[in-house]
């Protein structure tokens, strides 16, 4: 493995710490060259300048945002496996995944750009949710339900020409949706993301309503992952359910 360093001019995932490749890319790595070229290491070294940071797009800090709450549901997607299919978990890294996520959830509402201090929580955050991937040596912590849903979202708009968004907000409707499923305050999680001005909506994520639907109907087939969408998912109708409910799609 080549070693790297990583210096990011944004906040908008865990990727800059994390020694997993975005899902699709690996995927398509895969397919091309073989499993063994879809692997990468965490840097050896990261530098974040907040100065430069402070000054990314406004969507950048909401992404950032969104993937670090999104850790809430993957970390019970994780609990799940682990009871139920006797999958490997480190109570660790479940723990630094999830104070990830309570360290912008405490600050939701001063996450905004322009802000020094804003990108220096967002960083700080991200940065421990890598971290939590490389002791478990899996993105597991950092990635369930809600990723799988996103992902979906993904594959469609490349094959349907469904519109999509960035990553972490879309991240974050799935959050709203899965911590409804697995019986958490989904209703507090949609707060803390409307205090730090993220998406709550289909509509104010620019996200087609039928795209959000089917994205939920296939997301357990994404991956080999098992998460509260269980083997066989959810039907087009309580797809429905889920997302009015939630008010994800009105």
């Amino acid at each position: 493995g080549l070693k790297y360093l990583s210096a990011p001019t944004s906040a908008s995932h865990d990727g800059v710490a994390s020694p997993c490749i975005n899902f699709l890319l690996s995927r398509q790595i895969e397919s091309e060259k073989g499993p063994e070229w879809a692997v990468a290491e965490a840097p050896f070294a990261i530098i974040a300048d907040t100065e430069i940071i402070k000054n990314a797009p406004s969507e950048t800090f909401k992404a950032g945002f969104g993937d670090l709450i999104s850790k809430i549901t993957a970390v019970k997607d994780w609990e799940l496996a682990s009871k139920l299919r006797a999958e490997r978990y480190s109570e660790y890294a479940a723990s630094m995944a999830l104070l990830s996520a309570k360290i912008v959830m405490d600050h939701a509402n001063e996450i905004r750009p322009g802000f020094e201090e804003s990108a220096r929580i967002l960083v700080k955050a991200l940065i421990g949710s890598g971290v939590a991937i490389s002791i478990a040596g899996s993105s597991r912590p950092a990635s369930g339900s809600e990723h799988l849903f996103s992902h979906a979202l993904d594959i469609l708009a490349a094959e349907k020409g469904y519109r999509n968004t960035h990553h972490g907000i879309q991240v974050a409707l799935g959050t709203i949706m899965m911590a409804d499923l697995q019986g958490q305050d989904w209703k507090k999680i949609r707060e803390k993301l409307m205090e730090a001005g993220v998406p709550v909506t289909a509509k104010e994520a620019g996200l087609d309503r039928k795209a959000v639907i089917e994205a939920l109907t296939i997301a357990h087939k994404i991956r080999d992952r098992f998460t509260i969408l269980g083997t066989s998912g959810l039907t087009e109708a309580a797809a429905k359910r889920l997302a009015e409910r939630t008010g994800v799609i009105s």
